[in-house]
């Protein structure tokens, strides 16, 4: 069964663009965010206090949790839907967010002592250059200007936050330690809702179904599928993963949305999964 849990998590963290797609138009970013938090936070303190989950036995791990879960949810989150929100092609986004296996292969050696082979830089490569194709046609003509900046956050964010994670407290019970992550990230994104927002959502029944799916399918699903899969693999093949979401987004969206696939994209997905399955598999 674990086999299958690369697959499932890139199924499942590729359908978070999807989920922000429906909920955007319909709330500010930052308070869309907070309200999914909230609702994560409630949910897991339920399941905590009904499973009697064990808590982190060392202060530093709560600080080490807490701090990974910032990175990873706040800053990562946060980032990708302020820049989508306020005009940032969603191409344009995912490319750069899909640098991230490159910065983690480069910060790999130098914080984990984990050796990246040539295959795997010539896999991270190839996967990079899959990427750019499958994005290629949704640049849109607007000019990015400062809207790069949140998408930048983004991937300092999930590269930093996956790093860290793994150097520091890569093994930690799911349920309370979701709890520890996405608490200070809700505290973190009220501050910016009361500093940036009016906390204005449409609360109509395509918000409620994409605030439900993202707290269900991603925040609680997608997440501890990412929290296992740097329990136990290398922060390289982790991160090589997140090229396939791009790939995975676009036939998502082919499906949902009726969003043509031109044949430059549909070579690019091949050419991603090539590279993803070299960094996988050398040794």
């Amino acid at each position: 069964m674990q086999r299958f849990y690369p697959l499932l998590f890139v199924f499942l963290w590729s359908t978070g663009f999807i989920g922000a797609k429906f909920g955007l138009p319909y709330a500010e970013p930052l308070s869309f965010l907070l309200s999914r938090y909230i609702l994560v936070i409630l949910l897991m303190t339920a399941i905590v206090l009904a499973s009697r989950a064990p808590w982190p036995a060392r202060r530093r791990d709560w600080l080490h949790i807490g701090v990974s879960g910032l990175m990873i949810h706040g800053l990562y989150l946060g980032g990708v839907f302020v820049a989508i929100k306020h005009g940032l092609p969603a191409g344009v986004t995912a490319l750069v967010v899909g640098m991230q296996p490159l910065l983690t292969a480069l910060g790999a050696g130098w914080l984990l002592g984990e050796k990246v082979s040539a295959r795997q830089w010539s896999g991270l490569g190839l996967g990079l250059v899959g990427v750019g194709m499958v994005v290629s046609g949704k640049f849109g003509d607007g000019a990015l200007g400062p809207m790069l900046i949140p998408a930048v956050v983004a991937l300092l964010g999930i590269t930093a936050g996956t790093l860290y994670q793994k150097r520091f407290c890569p093994t930690f019970d799911l349920r309370t330690g979701a709890l520890i992550q996405f608490v200070p990230t809700a505290m973190a994104t009220a501050i910016g809702v009361a500093a940036f927002e009016n906390y204005r959502i449409e609360w109509n029944g395509q918000f409620l179904f994409a605030l439900g799916w993202l707290v269900v399918v991603l925040s609680l699903g997608a997440i501890s599928l990412l929290n296992l899969l740097i329990r136990s693999g290398s922060a390289v093949n982790v991160a090589a993963l997140f090229y396939l979401t791009p790939p995975t987004t676009a036939l998502i969206a082919f499906f949902v949305f009726g969003e043509q696939l031109s044949l430059t994209a549909a070579l690019g997905m091949v050419i991603a999964v090539g590279g993803v399955y070299l960094v996988a598999k050398a040794k």
